[in-house]
């Protein structure tokens, strides 16, 4: 399916660039804002971040270089993203 040339892979492929991009922007302003305030929560917040975007590059390095079936990119990225989003819910509650 594809509407004016654009397939869907094409579509998935802008689309998570585009989240690997904002993912990493937010990590580096979480990782800048800790090393401002030293402040344990924004360095937390900061790794959170970072493991859902390595998940969302790594589920593209499955699935675009390595090849495997799209299902495995899927796993690598659910689960790096669960540890991530764990991650952040801790930060929230941290102290400092």
């Amino acid at each position: 399916m594809s509407s004016h040339g654009i397939t869907i892979p094409t579509l998935i492929v802008v689309l998570k660039t585009l989240t690997l991009l904002l993912g990493g922007l937010i990590t580096y302003l979480a990782y800048k804002a800790y090393q401002r305030t030293d402040a344990r929560s924004l360095q937390l917040l900061a790794v959170g971040f970072g493991v859902v975007t390595l998940g969302v590059l790594l589920a593209g390095v499955v699935d675009q270089f390595l090849q495997y079936d799209f299902r495995i990119g899927q796993l690598v990225e659910t689960a790096l993203v669960t540890v991530g989003f764990a991650v952040i819910v801790y930060s929230l509650y941290a102290e400092g």
